[in-house]
């Protein structure tokens, strides 16, 4: 990567940080489909408060909670500040912790230090990110090990991303033929191989080929959040693609949806249930509807760029209260309880 690419590839990034921040790129006419569904309020639940724990396993791992800080930025001075702040949160607290797209840091030494997290989470899962098209546009199995050997990873994350490439003025769209080389990555990388969809959502015939490829966990990562493709949007000095964005202002497959059509066809698998989560109540239904670990993203965007660091751990234990309290009042008092509880309804 050349000294300009480095610098198109920052101002990316920063302006990426500042989109989120400050616009509205919700997509339009879609949920995550969770207002669907509420519990039904146990007024007996036969359990002690204290003893509700919301421990659980990932990646072998034993974690306080069943959340996982969504994949989100690296690759500047910036992206550092709020990767330490989201890592230190994630270690105080037993959550998971995704990075953003590592491409920079394979490409340009000079990124590295943003994604460095695991001197801040010695002991949580952490999840390695890379662009799934990359594997079309240069990238081996070497740069995905890369990936993982810089972070200290417990799992590689390969990101679909397909329609914010199509509107990223930068974007690389050829998706050809990736079934096959996602399949050597699993194959021949040292940790699980996860994937992850950016907010439009995985199916279960995508999710089944994927799996059938050798991924351990789907990341359904479904439509009611964050659309890329209205982020991308405000970033396009083509006013044809500014136009275009609004007619896909309703596009994707809502994170409810996506979570239970790939759980009912692959009942073994680990799924992440993100893509819109804005409390511990959304956290509550998605394990209900058959989530193993529930992601947090834009939504904690906010308080990570606060400096005190002191906003962003307020918020995750105000989470792990709303889910704690949640599994309380349907007399839950363990994760594998919540875990298909019945007395989730639809409304």
């Amino acid at each position: 990567m050349n000294h300009f690419e480095f610098d198109q590839t920052e101002k990316r990034k920063n302006e990426h940080i500042d989109i989120c921040l400050t616009e509205e790129v919700e997509g339009k006419g879609l949920s995550t489909g969770l207002e669907r569904y509420r519990f039904k309020h146990n007024p007996l639940p036969e359990i002690d408060y204290k003893d509700v724990d919301l421990s659980t396993t990932f990646l072998n791992k034993k974690i306080a909670t069943p959340f996982l800080i969504s994949s989100m930025t690296g690759g500047t001075n910036r992206a550092w500040e709020i990767n330490q702040r989201l890592a230190k949160a994630a270690e105080r607290h037993g959550w998971a912790l995704g990075v953003g797209s590592m491409r920079a840091a394979i490409q340009e030494s000079r990124s590295v230090y943003s994604f460095e997290v695991r001197k801040h989470a010695p002991s949580i899962p952490i999840l390695a990110n890379i662009g799934a098209v990359q594997l079309n546009y240069g990238f081996t199995i070497e740069e995905c090990k890369r990936a993982i050997d810089l972070i200290q990873a417990d799992a590689l994350l390969l990101h679909l991303n397909p329609l914010q490439e199509v509107f990223q003025p930068e974007g690389d769209t050829n998706f050809k033929d990736l079934v096959a080389k996602i399949k050597k990555v699993a194959e021949e990388i040292p940790v699980p191989l996860g994937i992850k969809e950016v907010g439009m959502g995985i199916d279960s015939d995508s999710a089944k080929r994927l799996i059938d490829a050798g991924a351990h966990f789907i990341d359904v990562a479904g439509a009611g959040g964050t659309s890329w493709i209205q982020v991308e949007s405000y970033r396009s000095h083509q006013k044809m693609r500014r136009q275009a964005a609004e007619a896909f202002q309703g596009w994707g497959n809502s994170t409810a949806d996506c979570l239970i059509d790939v759980r009912k066809h692959h009942s073994d698998v680990p799924i992440i249930a993100s893509g819109g989560l804005k409390n511990g109540v959304d956290a509550a239904k998605t394990i209900a509807l058959g989530a193993d670990v529930a992601g947090f993203g834009r939504a904690l965007l906010e308080n990570a760029v606060d400096e005190s660091e002191q906003a962003l751990s307020d918020q995750l234990e105000r989470i792990e209260f709303e889910l704690r309290t949640a599994m309380f009042g349907i007399g839950a008092s363990s994760i594998s309880e919540l875990n298909y509880h019945h007395a989730l309804c639809i409304t």
